[in-house]
C-alpha cells in the first residue's frame, strides 16, 4: 500500500518533511501558495497579504552551526550568522541534493483539510487545494504535515493608541518594513525590543534626527558573537551546561547568567534590566 503524505508549505520545516517522508519511504506531495520554496527567507520588495515579510538587511539570529540540517551541513565560507539571500541559497541546495522539487506543486493553496467519513476506519484525509488558476482539486491523504509557520499576519492595536487617527506622521508594523528610506531626518520611535524592534531601531538610528524605543518592560539582550569570537548559541547551548541546569539551584543559575550578561554591559546603566530573573 502507498502511503500518501501532503505537506503543506516549501519553507524549512516543509522542505525537511518531505525529505523525512522519502527516507520512511512514504509518498509525499508539497503544496506551496508562492511561487517558490524557503517560506520566511523568501525576499519580497513589496509585502504580500497572508504572508511572511521580511526586510533587506536581516541576518539570521542562530549560527550556522546550530540552525543547519543534520544531514547537510551549510557551507564552510558561509557566515555563521547569514544573511537572508544565503539563506535561500542553502535551501536551494538542499532540495536539489535531495530531489525535493519533483514533491513539490508550486502556486497551489491549500482551502481545507477535513476527515474523510470513514476516517476511522481507514484514517485518511480530504485535501482541497486550488491553483493560480483557481481550479480546485480534491485529493486524498493517509496523512497530512501543517508547515505553514508563523509572522504571517501582522498585530497593529491601534485602538490601544488614542489619538492616533490624528497623527499626521506615517506608522507601520515591521511586517511592512524593508528599509530606511522614508527616516531620513525624521523622529522615529520603535514599539518593542524584541529581534525585529531592535534591528530596525539601530538601522534608522543611522539616519534619522532621532529613534526612541519604547518597551514595556526591560530585556535581557545577548550579543551574538560570545568569548574568543564563537557564536553565542553554540557556547552555552551544549550539554555541559544542560546538565548543570538539572544540577544547579535557580538562583545561582541565573546569578551566573546575570553576571555574564551584564559583563557585555550594564542592563541597569542602560535603563534595560528587567524585573524577571
Amino acid at each position: 500500500m502507498v502511503f500518501r503524505v501532503a505537506v503543506i508549505g516549501a519553507g524549512p520545516s516543509g522542505l525537511t518533511s518531505i525529505k523525512a517522508c522519502l527516507d520512511e519511504g512514504l509518498e509525499p506531495t508539497c503544496f506551496e501558495s508562492s511561487d517558490d520554496m524557503g517560506g520566511l527567507w523568501k525576499f519580497k520588495e513589496v509585502s504580500e497579504p497572508n504572508r511572511a515579510s521580511i526586510y533587506h538587511s536581516l541576518t539570521i539570529n542562530s549560527s550556522k552551526e546550530m540552525m543547519c540540517y543534520s544531514d547537510f551541513p551549510i557551507p564552510a565560507d558561509y557566515p555563521n550568522y547569514m544573511h537572508h539571500s544565503k539563506i535561500l541559497k542553502y535551501f536551494r541546495m538542499y532540495a536539489e541534493h535531495f530531489k525535493l522539487l519533483e514533491h513539490i506543486c508550486f502556486q497551489t493553496s491549500v482551502k481545507k483539510v477535513t476527515q474523510r467519513p470513514d476516517f476511522s476506519r481507514t484514517g485518511q484525509w480530504e485535501v482541497v487545494t486550488e491553483n493560480k488558476d483557481g481550479l480546485e482539486e480534491r485529493h486524498i491523504f493517509e496523512a497530512v504535515i501543517c508547515c505553514t509557520g508563523h509572522y504571517t499576519y501582522p498585530n497593529l492595536p491601534l485602538k490601544d493608541f488614542p489619538g492616533i487617527e490624528t497623527f499626521e506622521g506615517n506608522y507601520f508594523h515591521s511586517w511592512d518594513y524593508k528599509g530606511t528610506e522614508n527616516m531620513y531626518g525624521k523622529r522615529v520611535v520603535v514599539i518593542g525590543i524584541g529581534n525585529s524592534g531592535s534591528d530596525i531601531a539601530v538601522e534608522s538610528s543611522k539616519v534619522a534626527e532621532q529613534v526612541y524605543m519604547s518597551t514595556r518592560r526591560g530585556a535581557w539582550v545577548i550579543r551574538q558573537v560570545s568569548d574568543n569570537g564563537l557564536p553565542v548559541d553554540m557556547k552555552y547551548n551544549t550539554r555541559f551546561v544542560h546538565i548543570l541546569f538539572q544540577l544547579l539551584p535557580v538562583n545561582i543559575l541565573n546569578w551566573i547568567s546575570e553576571k555574564k550578561i551584564n559583563s557585555m554591559y550594564d542592563h541597569t546603566m542602560y535603563a534595560l534590566k528587567p524585573k524577571h530573573r
